[in-house]
């Protein structure tokens, strides 16, 4: 029977997902939302400096069409990463086009669609890693990465 049990567990770190629509555009993100357990968060379990996937197990991925922080994105889906800096510093946000994998198995450079430079904020705690949507207006959204205290936003505008 406890062997029956531990084939029934389910993962620590469950899938969620997220999704807006902006001008009839919609933004997907899919994710596996790691928990923060009383761990150091930033510059301990996540280190600064090094290339990091916003998410747990299996790659997190984007789905859109739209220009980020003032930068055209191609129609498509692609990875998520960052590379998290120690404040003030900023912190790079890269769109990846390699997909699937572990989140571990950065695909390259050479498979970036895009990088930018985002200043990461201080919020209130978030227990579980979040993504979500906190402004939309008629063309544009912003878009929040959010972990323990640490808020990385991204402004989000269709460019139909």
């Amino acid at each position: 029977m406890l062997f029956l049990l531990l084939l029934l567990q389910f993962p620590r770190s469950q899938h969620g997902s997220v999704s807006q629509h902006i001008q009839g555009t919609e933004v997907t993100i899919s994710y596996n939302r790691p928990v923060a357990r009383g761990r150091e968060l930033f510059g301990s379990l996540v280190h600064y400096g090094r290339i990091w996937h916003p998410g747990a197990d299996s790659v997190s991925t984007i789905s859109l069409d739209v220009s980020v922080d003032g930068h055209r994105l191609a129609a498509g889906r692609y990875s998520l990463w960052t590379i998290p800096e120690e404040p003030p510093k900023p912190w790079t946000v890269i769109f990846n086009r390699g997909l699937g994998g572990w989140h571990t198995n950065y695909p390259g450079e050479a498979q970036d669609a895009l990088r930018l430079s985002v200043t990461a904020e201080t919020g209130p705690h978030m227990e579980t890693l979040t993504y979500y949507f906190p402004v939309v207006d008629a063309d544009s959204a912003v878009l929040r990465l959010q972990w323990g205290t640490v808020v990385v936003p991204m402004k989000i505008k269709v460019t139909q």
